[in-house]
């Protein structure tokens, strides 16, 4: 790979950066959010992706960005309002800039059809088509230019700074002159001094020597050349910055002024004799660079006492002069994803291998409690988990990248639908392993388009039945006992369950004489084939879509849970694991083989009492803190027995699933709690019903992985509910 290739996919990854910040600031912007940070970030957005496409000859998508920016600009200056109207235009561009970028980088192109009636109304927008400020159809006007009589008039090029200075004396001078170049990728000098004039109080001089007469002048050559003298509290790295991408294409020097100055200061000799005391020299060289009059040498000036010391937390905490003190981001360096994984798989055969070393040390009793050995091997324990936190923070990043997506679904949805929507998020800033945040992007996108398409009302419909003409559909994350939670909520009118069971009849997937309950009925609609849509459409109508949806979520280890309420709406409840990569567990014997149950489903241990235990048909139930409970054989369950287990032999885990549904799930024994790591069954064999996945246990031996929503919400348990035998798996 060439460095040409590596930089090029450096800018396509910060491309996707800077499309998420152009997403969160027009969203912010469309939702009242106007102010100057705002809107100097979006600008910025599309300044950078535009500059960076301009290296790599990406012309269509230079093109619109140029356009784009343009209307931002006039948003900037405050010469344009960013109405509703200007926002939905500007939603929209964002869309049609992300597809450009995608399109850049696989090698293809956008249909004009797409981006043109686009940048029809950015222009408009801009001043420079139809219906502009800049006048209307001005640009459909033939020019003559037989009879041209030219005078020479003064150019307002903007508001380029303050003319005067400013502030306490230049800091920095800039010799800007640009190329033909700079031009041809659809930078402007203005835009590059009007950015300067940001950072704080300017003096800007024109060089136009280099201008040639009229009739010699190239319409896409460059003559003009600025100097720039920037006051306050400015960098040079603010500087480089705002000529990022336009550095190659100008002659740029970046000068610091003042300190400069000293050189021509006369300084005495270090050797001679002076008399004159460190603190008259400074006052000396202050007031050349001031003008004010210096101080006479003292012949013997009397040594100064010193100052009093102050504490350096006093010191630390008074702020710099110039300005308070700004909190730095911190420090990020990009690593390829290869390598954590491999880091991560490496943290993961070390939590093996000490799981392993713990349990040999206690099966041969030679680490005793309290001994230098077993408080050896309890630190290795305690510091291989830290390390096993660390990494697993090195792969966790927020939702909010998927979040992000969301909005431009939302948009193009409801356009398709003629509904009005308001999108809401919570929780962007949620932690979860990358994995799974990968893995989100495609559930998230078909439930919420079902949320408009079919739990939204009309706005006629809302109306009449005294809502807002405008629906609500909430998109929220959350971490809940040790998992993600996230949920897909709309203000619609709810799942109509006699629609849903009449539709389920007549395709064949339930007996007309069902006995269901609501929650049943609402699972029917993740049923394969099945669709409330009378007419297929490009949205919906095909019958996929909740069953690839439910698939998806249990393939993450998840679960989907359906609420809904007539006349008030549905949310939709994800349950997800944190990571793919490990787990807290309890360590369980059934017969001769060892499990693992998640830690955070277990609610509590007990072994079971005889006044406890009672009948329900053909199984059995256990009292426990006030409510009865399926009591549910694992080794039956699961086929590692073929008779039902005493149960005062055994110890109960009280589990709690999805939905706060509970069961106590029977065992053998308890072995004790460990961090195991997790192996992907369905990868490596085949999915087995009530296991999740499997991981290695302290004996070196496979261990499975209880599925615990599994064991409460499949066909077996509802079964069993019913007072029939367990369905035993394969």
């Amino acid at each position: 790979m060439s460095a040409l290739d590596e930089i090029r996919i450096v800018f396509f990854q910060e491309c996707e950066e800077q499309l998420q910040e152009l997403e969160t600031g027009l969203t912010a912007m469309a939702g009242g959010e106007t102010d100057a940070d705002t809107v100097n970030a979006v600008f910025r957005a599309v300044h950078s992706i535009k500059g960076g496409a301009g290296a790599f000859a990406l012309k269509q998508l230079v093109g619109f960005a140029h356009v784009f920016e343009t209307t931002l600009d006039e948003v900037r200056q405050g010469r344009l309002d960013p109405g509703p109207e200007v926002m939905d235009v500007m939603l929209r561009s964002a869309d049609v800039l992300n597809d450009l970028v995608a399109a850049g980088r696989d090698g293809g192109e956008v249909e004009a059809e797409r981006t043109a009636p686009l940048l029809a109304e950015l222009e408009r927008l801009a001043g420079k088509g139809p219906g502009g400020h800049g006048g209307e159809d001005e640009d459909e006007t033939p020019f003559n230019f037989d009879d041209l009589d030219f005078t020479p008039v003064a150019f307002d090029l903007g508001d380029l700074g303050d003319l005067d200075g400013g502030g306490d004396g230049p800091k920095f001078r800039v010799s800007f002159r640009p190329r033909p170049e700079l031009y041809a990728k659809a930078n402007e000098a203005t835009v590059l001094l009007r950015e300067l004039g940001t950072l704080g109080p300017v003096s800007t001089t024109c060089n136009a020597d280099a201008l040639p007469l009229l009739d010699a002048l190239d319409p896409e050559g460059a003559y003009l050349a600025w100097t720039i003298e920037i006051s306050g509290d400015v960098t040079e790295a603010q500087i480089r910055e705002i000529f990022e991408f336009a550095e190659w294409d100008c002659d740029l020097t970046i000068e610091a002024l003042g300190l400069a100055d000293l050189s021509e200061i006369a300084v005495p000799d270090a050797g001679a004799d002076t008399g004159i005391s460190v603190a008259d020299l400074l006052a000396r060289i202050q007031g050349e660079l001031t003008g004010a009059p210096a101080p006479e040498a003292a012949p013997e000036a009397a040594p100064a006492p010193a100052p009093e010391a102050k504490p350096a937390a006093e010191a630390a905490e008074k702020p710099a002069a110039g300005g308070e003190k700004k909190e730095e981001a911190a420090p990020v360096i990009r690593v390829e994803l290869p390598r954590v994984d491999k880091l991560i798989d490496l943290v993961g055969e070390l939590v093996t291998t000490q799981a392993i070393l713990s349990q040999r040390l206690e099966e041969s009793g030679a680490a005793t409690t309290g001994s230098d050995l077993m408080n050896s091997v309890e630190e290795l324990q305690r510091l291989t988990r830290d390390l096993q936190d660390s990494v697993m923070a090195v792969r966790a990043q927020p939702v909010k990248s998927v979040f992000q997506r969301m909005p431009r679904i939302v948009r193009e949805v409801a356009s398709a639908t003629g509904k009005k929507v308001g999108f809401q998020t919570r929780g962007e800033n949620t932690e979860v392993d990358k994995t799974v945040v990968e893995r989100l992007a495609e559930p998230l996108t078909h439930m919420i388009r079902n949320a408009i398409d079919h739990g939204l009302e009309s706005p006629e419909k809302r109306l009449a039945a005294g809502k807002p003409e405008e629906g609500t559909v909430t998109l929220s994350a959350a971490h809940r006992s040790g998992r993600i939670v996230i949920e897909i909520a709309d203000d619609g009118a709810g799942i109509n369950r006699s629609k849903v069971r009449e539709i389920a009849v007549n395709k064949g997937l339930i007996p007309a004489d069902a006995v269901l309950t609501d929650e049943e009925t609402d699972q029917l609609i993740m049923l394969p084939g099945f669709s409330t849509a009378t007419t297929v459409s490009n949205i919906s109508g095909r019958g996929v879509g909740m069953d690839v949806v439910k698939q998806s979520i249990e393939a993450l280890g998840g679960r989907l849970v359906i609420t809904s309420r007539p006349g008030f709406g549905s949310t939709f409840t994800m349950n997800l694991p944190l990571t793919l990569a490990v787990l807290d567990g309890m360590v369980v014997r059934v017969e001769e083989d060892t499990l693992v149950v998640p830690l955070a489903s277990i609610v509590v241990t007990f072994r079971p009492q005889p006044e406890d235990l009672q009948m329900i048909g053909a199984g059995q139930a256990v009292k426990v803190r006030g409510s009865t409970l399926p009591l549910i054989d694992v080794g039956l369950k699961l086929g590692y027995r073929t008779a039902p287990a005493d149960p005062l032999t055994g110890v109960a885990i009280l589990v709690e699933g999805d939905n706060n549904r509970r069961v106590a799930l029977l065992v053998d024994d308890i072995r004790g709690q460990r961090q195991v790591v997790i192996k992907s069954l369905e990868k490596n064999y085949r999915p087995v019903p009530g296991i999740a996945a499997a991981t290695i246990s302290g004996e070196g031996r496979v261990a499975l992985i209880i599925d615990v929503d599994a064991m409460m919400s499949d066909q077996s348990f509802d079964q069993f509910i019913l007072g029939n035998e367990p369905i035993a798996a394969e």
